[in-house]
């Protein structure tokens, strides 16, 4: 990792379990036990993005599987080199962002709740994949429980850039009844944003 390196999480450490573990024995204060609210945890990164210019589209899609996916072009999740010039990805999923966790950023999302961090999202989750494109290589990790399963793995570059968030929610954590306010909620996140989000019919659009 790197050390001494904070921006809006603390790079020193990969997976903070601890954290995960509290988020996990108490969702419902992070609003992590509502299937609506962890979709737009993730759809806030992306339009993080779209602020600065780097995200121009955004895919929301709901799977056959009932797991969800946040799709998008911009630069794709920070990645530095450390001292030995091995690269490592921004520790988002499993260590608390620091601007919500910290700081108490009072942020709000469009289902009226506080806006907590990519963490909550993977805590609730029976798995997660976070795939990442950037210019100067690609990588996928897999979480199962909120913790990583092994390092991040290298992945053929396609030729884009950009993030793709995939997570099943654990049912028995997280209430599924609101899947159908995504597509609105998603629509309501993104207005007012440069960004051309498209949502797939079974997500509620």
């Amino acid at each position: 990792m790197l050390p001494g390196l904070r921006t809006t999480h603390d790079w020193t450490t990969y997976v903070d379990p601890d954290h995960v573990r509290q988020v996990r024995e108490d969702l419902s204060h992070w609003q992590g036990d509502s299937l609506e609210h962890l979709v737009l945890e993730v759809l806030a990164y992306a339009l993080d993005e779209a602020v600065h210019g780097s995200t121009r589209a955004v895919h929301v899609r709901r799977h056959d599987d009932g797991s969800w996916s946040v799709q998008d072009d911009g630069r794709g999740t920070d990645t530095r080199l450390d001292a030995r010039g091995v690269p490592v990805v921004k520790p988002v999923m499993a260590t608390p962002d620091l601007r919500f966790f910290d700081a108490g950023s009072d942020e709000v999302l469009a289902d009226g709740f506080r806006r907590s961090g990519m963490s909550v999202v993977t805590a609730a989750s029976a798995w997660l994949v976070h795939e990442n494109r950037r210019d100067d290589g690609a990588w996928r990790t897999r979480y199962e429980s909120g913790l990583p399963v092994g390092d991040p793995e290298s992945i053929e570059p396609d030729g884009t850039s950009g993030t793709l968030v995939r997570f099943l929610p654990d049912p028995s954590l997280v209430s599924l009844e609101g899947a159908g306010q995504v597509g609105a909620l998603c629509r309501g996140a993104a207005a007012g944003h440069a960004v051309d989000l498209t949502i797939d019919d079974a997500a509620g659009s």
